[in-house]
């Protein structure tokens, strides 16, 4: 089942950088980004998986190999200078791997100044695609990743707690997103007390926020509007069992329509299967363990061919600033 991909006329690489994200942790975004990296690799593509969950890195248990013997930790503690010198090999061809820092406490709250270096090899980093696995939650550098990503993937089970989770990634994101925008000093402060759960102003939803700023400023009420209305993550429901779970993606994103005016883009689901726990025991890739004509497999090779219809159809990497 290869996918297809192009290159520029002159035959170089342009890297693309996708990034899965959550609000949750267990909900399969390392299963995910291994597995997604296996397809693109077997379809021709060289792959770089970036373990961005800095606080508790497994991607490379999904890939059945031992922690490798360089990290993002040396980079991060500068013991090498380019993110190029720690990518591994996963034993998959095309598919090569930096793995996340288990080796020095508070790796998972970086600095800023680390966190930009960070960035911007991973955007350099010469290689066709960068699937980057983020850590759960919504802490500034989990934000930040999934935003310097030209497309972001939110990744829910169907479970209450997953779906609110979920829910508040995604308004986290774009509340982030627009503090990266925005450089009056008035204006970022309503962002900052957006972004707090209670706050004396009410804002519980983008809209409320737009509302908001656009009685302070009009025009840049409305260039929020827009920014809303560009803002698409993708969407992907693991461990669907049965019907209603499989509604549940169609939901979300009307859901996220109506009360945030987020226009999710729902690609598929991943179907549960036993074969997922199996392939973690046994340190064994997945698609490498199970049979790919499975309904598990053939999700899974679903959700990688929309992955690539959608970056063969996304402009040139959002660039700004990131803030401290």
């Amino acid at each position: 089942m290869p996918l297809q991909f192009s290159r520029t006329s002159q035959g170089a690489r342009e890297a693309r950088v996708l990034a899965v994200g959550g609000g949750k942790g267990g909900i399969g975004k390392t299963l995910l980004t291994a597995n997604l990296g296996i397809c693109f690799a077997r379809s021709g593509m060289k792959v770089v998986l970036v373990d961005a969950d800095l606080g508790g890195s497994n991607l490379h248990t999904c890939l059945g190999i031992e922690f490798p013997g360089v990290s993002l930790g040396d980079f991060v503690q500068r013991r090498v200078e380019r993110m190029q010198d720690v990518i591994v090999d996963t034993g998959v061809d095309g598919l090569s791997l930096i793995s996340g820092a288990q080796d020095f406490l508070g790796s998972a709250n970086i600095k800023y100044t680390q966190k930009m270096r960070l960035l911007r090899q991973v955007c350099r980093l010469d290689t066709d695609l960068v699937l980057m696995d983020l850590g759960s939650g919504t802490s500034f550098n989990v934000l930040d990743f999934f935003l310097v990503s030209d497309l972001g993937l939110v990744m829910m089970v169907p479970e209450p707690t997953s779906l609110e989770n979920s829910y508040r990634f995604i308004k986290s994101a774009f509340y982030r997103l627009l503090r990266h925008r925005e450089k009056n000093q008035a204006l970022r402060r309503v962002i900052e007390e957006a972004m707090e759960i209670r706050n004396p102003r009410e804002i519980r939803t983008p809209y409320d926020l737009i509302r908001v700023v656009s009685q302070l400023d009009p025009t840049r009420g409305a260039q929020y509007l827009q920014w809303l209305q560009e803002f698409r993550p993708l969407l992907v429901i693991n461990q669907v069992r049965n019907d209603e779970d499989r509604d549940l993606g169609q939901a979300v994103r009307l859901a996220c329509r109506k009360y945030f005016g987020i226009d999710l883009d729902y690609l598929g689901h991943i179907a549960y299967d036993d074969a997922v726990w199996k392939a973690v025991r046994r340190r064994a890739p997945l698609l490498e363990a199970s049979d790919v004509e499975s309904e598990l497999g053939r999700s899974l090779w679903t959700l990688a061919r929309e992955v690539g219809r959608r970056l063969a159809a996304a402009p040139g990497r959002r660039r700004w600033e990131v803030a401290e």
